[in-house]
């Protein structure tokens, strides 16, 4: 009996769970990139490779319903269990010591970083209050960007009335770009609403 053989590139069902980034990347933003950039190879094109977000509580050690309760918010946002992030050393200042926790952050990849990115461009961020676009400032020179959120509530998944208290979050892009002009273009053809940028913004870099 002969084997049924399937036609990977045109079989449907593999794109039924593929997020709509990551097809957009495959399909629209490659060769974009590669026109824009003059790549001469595929490969050198740049892309994501993951996204971090962070929370940070500085009475955790003190007030475990908001720890638990930033926790339980950073997870509804990722969709993945986050885990506690501890202090590295002490600081008089807040009185805290080495080893206590201060906060919880997750890593996202593959999949579920592109369905973050999707959440996070078309609905999340318009809603937040004055919202102007981001600032390219946010570049740290090798093609990766971060920014901070100031109120968690933008994100539908968290019900303002379960919440312990209004919470900033720290998002950071990592891309494979080479500098922060490739990895600008990148995240533009992504949808991300950054501001235009200066000339030389590469040049930060060198500095």
């Amino acid at each position: 009996m002969a084997k049924k053989t399937t036609d990977k590139k045109n079989n449907p069902r593999r794109n039924i769970n593929t997020p709509t980034l990551l097809n957009l990347y495959k399909n629209e933003i490659l060769p974009s990139m590669m026109k824009q950039h003059n790549y001469s190879n595929i490969m050198e094109v740049p892309k994501l490779l993951s996204i971090s977000l962070n929370i940070g509580v500085g009475d955790a050690k003190t007030n475990s319903k908001s720890f638990e309760s930033a926790i339980n918010e950073l997870s509804l946002i990722s969709g993945q269990k986050p885990v506690n992030t501890l202090a590295k050393k002490d600081i008089s200042n807040f009185k805290i010591r080495k080893g206590w926790p201060v906060g919880c952050k997750v890593t996202l990849r593959s999949n579920r970083m592109y369905e973050f990115l999707d959440r996070l461009i078309s609905v999340a961020l318009p809603r937040t209050r004055d919202f102007r676009g981001l600032s390219y400032n946010s570049f740290d020179g090798m093609g990766n960007f971060n920014f901070g959120i100031k109120e968690q509530i933008i994100f539908t998944e968290i019900d303002y009335d379960k919440i312990q208290s209004i919470r900033g979050v720290n998002i950071t892009i990592v891309t494979s770009s080479n500098t922060d002009s490739e990895a600008y273009s990148l995240l533009k053809l992504f949808g991300l609403p950054l501001r235009e940028k200066i000339e030389n913004l590469d040049k930060k870099g060198a500095a």
